[in-house]
């Protein structure tokens, strides 16, 4: 990692750990229910941490009930595991309806649940509204994505299918000729599971709009899982927008791209309606080229996915500077000569300006799904990485603005409400600053430094980098924890004494010490990483 973009990190990292306080640390200001899509670290991971930047606990089922991969999640024994919560202490619940109905995301693309037994389980819903009517409920049903999961079975004809999907509902000669074609090359059992597994989660969708419309569920995010600007999913979306606007529910129930990122904008949702406020944000985009342009794995314009997203965390976008709380600047502009240096420029003036500034870089074309190494060094240059309210640059659109966003929009919660309070300011500092510091070496120095080099190190010890056995992952992790190491290991050794806070308070926090690091669905795609920090406050 270059040792100038370490030392603008480290900013954030500084002195000896004091002890919060004398006595007992106050209770948290907010208790969440979290039912994850998934275990992945998205999913369940950066919800916890970032539920601790708005001081919130964020409780979740045993991780040995979610599943891995694609063996699904334990749903009875999950819903076992609720109805033995004591629901009044939680002041809302963010509940993934694919995970209580299918056992996660994975397990939404099969068809190895009925509908009948999915309906069944989606029981609990009312159940939980009946005893604890207080509680608000803020729900995810993902819109089922084009391609199927990769597996072992469906490797020779998954990317047939993906491509099914997509062409199948056209008109057009050539289109009709190949959807033929593909469909006699694609084994009849596939594409009738497919068939089914979209019929049926068709229906699951439009059973949690009436969750919305019976006062179950207080607001509902129907996500379009990965997807393209044409195929099949484009019917079930326009299905599920009617049956919204007869219902007179476009105020309960949003319709937007996404999936692993949505637990972060319901908390960001959920926090804010606790607290009784709602930030302004004002999008900025690195061109207004690509800001109206769609991007891969997705199938609305990058600016439509932003305001959808912004909605969705409970904030209210807004279109001029002076109005707003925060500035939301959006980079996709990789392959635009000297734009990454001169947008820094841009976010290093609000910054200097007293502004507070979240910044997602967006990778416009798919292939790299980590952070642009100019802009990263642009922003790194300025010593800006720092001073960022949310930061993220991971795979698709929507994963980075929905993981950038809710962090931002937390944190402003968070200074607007919490941070005069020393204990509790302590608890936010460090959960800001692991969630800064986690980013850049999760989105960049894993994604852009280290993932290319273990994928090829796995194709030397084993046959591949995304379905790998038990003990090539192990030798993957060790190698690729080893290279992690280095940069961590710079990162927690050049820093500076101190950094300004909020409210004239002064933030010093240890050296992140006890990097742990491994592959949860034994592949690089995503990486579970984490560390030790904590830090303290002087008013």
């Amino acid at each position: 990692m270059p040792r100038l973009l370490i030392l603008t990190v480290l900013v954030l990292f500084a002195g000896l750990w004091l002890p919060a306080s004398a006595g007992t640390a106050p209770a948290f200001h907010a208790r969440i229910l979290l039912i994850p899509l998934d275990d992945r670290p998205p999913c369940l991971q950066f919800t916890q941490r970032m539920g601790r930047i708005g001081d919130a606990e964020v409780v979740t089922p045993p991780m040995e009930l979610l599943g891995r991969f694609t063996t699904p999640g334990q749903s009875e024994k999950i819903i076992n595991w609720v109805q033995q919560q004591d629901l009044k202490s939680f002041d809302a619940a963010i509940i993934a309806l694919d995970m209580l109905a299918y056992g996660g995301l994975v397990g939404s693309r099969v068809h190895n649940v009925s509908f009948d037994e999915a309906i069944k389980r989606l029981t609990i819903m009312a159940e939980l509204h009946k005893r604890a009517p207080a509680l608000k409920i803020y729900a995810q049903s993902v819109v089922m994505r084009l391609a199927p999961t990769a597996d072992q079975k469906n490797g020779a004809y998954r990317e047939k299918l993906a491509h099914w999907a997509e062409i199948s509902v056209a008109t057009d000669a050539k289109s009709k000729t190949e959807t033929a074609t593909l469909e006699r090359e694609i084994p009849a059992e596939g594409l009738a599971d497919y068939k089914r597994a979209r019929s049926r989660n068709l229906r699951i969708n439009k059973q949690a709009i009436d969750l919305v419309r019976r006062g179950v569920i207080d607001y509902l995010l129907l996500t379009q899982d990965d997807a393209k600007p044409q195929g099949v999913h484009i019917a079930d979306r326009e299905t599920l927008i009617a049956e919204t606007k007869r219902l007179k529910l476009t105020d309960k129930i949003a319709i937007q791209p996404g999936a692993d990122e949505v637990s972060m904008l319901l908390l960001a949702r959920a926090l804010n309606k606790h607290a009784n406020f709602s930030p302004r944000v004002k999008a900025v985009y690195s061109s207004e080229k690509v800001g109206n342009t769609v991007m891969p794995f997705e199938d609305r314009p990058l600016r439509q996915t932003v305001s959808y997203h912004i909605n969705a965390t409970g904030s209210q976008e807004v279109d001029r500077e002076q109005d707003a709380d925060v500035l939301y600047y959006v980079y996709a502009s990789r392959f635009e000569k000297d734009r990454a240096e001169s947008f820094a420029d841009e976010i290093a003036q609000k910054i200097g300006s007293g502004k507070h500034v979240i910044v997602a870089d967006v990778d416009p074309k798919g292939d790299v799904q980590g952070g642009d190494t100019a802009f990263t060094m642009a922003l790194e240059k300025r010593h800006i990485l720092p001073e960022l309210s949310g930061y993220a640059s991971w795979n698709t659109a929507g994963n980075t603005i929905g993981t950038a966003l809710p962090q931002g929009v937390i944190f402003t919660l968070a200074q607007a409400k919490l941070l005069k309070q020393p204990a509790v300011a302590e608890r936010i500092w460090s959960a800001q600053n692991w969630f800064l510091i986690h980013r850049v070496l999760d989105d960049y120095c894993f994604h852009n430094l280290i993932r290319a080099k273990a994928n090829q190190f796995a194709r030397q010890v084993g046959r591949s980098s995304t379905l790998m056995s038990d003990e090539t992952t192990r030798q993957v992790e060790e190698y690729s924890l080893n290279l992690l190491r280095q940069s961590f290991d710079e990162l927690a050794t050049n820093f500076e004494q101190k950094r300004p806070g909020s409210y004239q308070q002064v933030v010093r926090c240890t050296k992140p010490t006890n990097l742990r690091f491994n592959l949860p669905w034994n592949r690089t795609f995503e990486a579970l990483i984490d560390f030790d920090l904590s830090c303290s406050v002087t008013p």
